[in-house]
């Protein structure tokens, strides 16, 4: 390691990095990573009562709603879908806010509920949506 250069610089160089040269569909799948990330920490400070870090790990799970999942649909060609997607993001920082208020693990509990199936789901059409564009770039 680098004189002067802590550990946590390599790791953000390493995150910028991958960010860097990821797919659009990584980046996604790199918000999802984050947000559940965010909630464990979140989730562990809560239950050290530190209080800072429990606001800053929440307020990084609501700046991952917002700024990245959210600010990232098209309401008006998304149809039904973005529109369901907004509703759903905008609860989640509603409770997000509300479980860093009332220091409520269960709703940390609810959101990580919440998103688990669309991360999951968002991982499954990686490979899928790659091979069908192979197959369709070879006709």
């Amino acid at each position: 390691m680098a004189r002067g250069m802590p550990g946590s610089l390599y790791s953000q160089v390493g995150v910028e990095t991958g960010v860097a040269n990821a797919t659009p569909h990584q980046l996604v799948a790199l918000l999802f990573d984050g947000f559940m990330e965010a909630l464990a920490q979140g989730r562990g400070a809560m239950r050290n009562g530190h209080r800072e870090a429990k606001g800053l790990a929440i307020g990084r799970a609501v700046r991952i709603v917002e700024e990245g999942l959210r600010a990232g649909l098209d309401l008006n060609a998304g149809g039904t879908l973005a529109r369901d997607l907004d509703e759903l993001y905008t609860y989640l920082t509603m409770r997000l806010t509300m479980a860093n208020i009332r220091n409520d693990e269960a709703m940390l509990d609810e959101c990580q509920r919440l998103v688990q199936p669309l991360s999951e789901a968002w991982q499954s059409i990686g490979p899928a949506s790659r091979a069908q564009q192979s197959t369709q770039g070879g006709r």
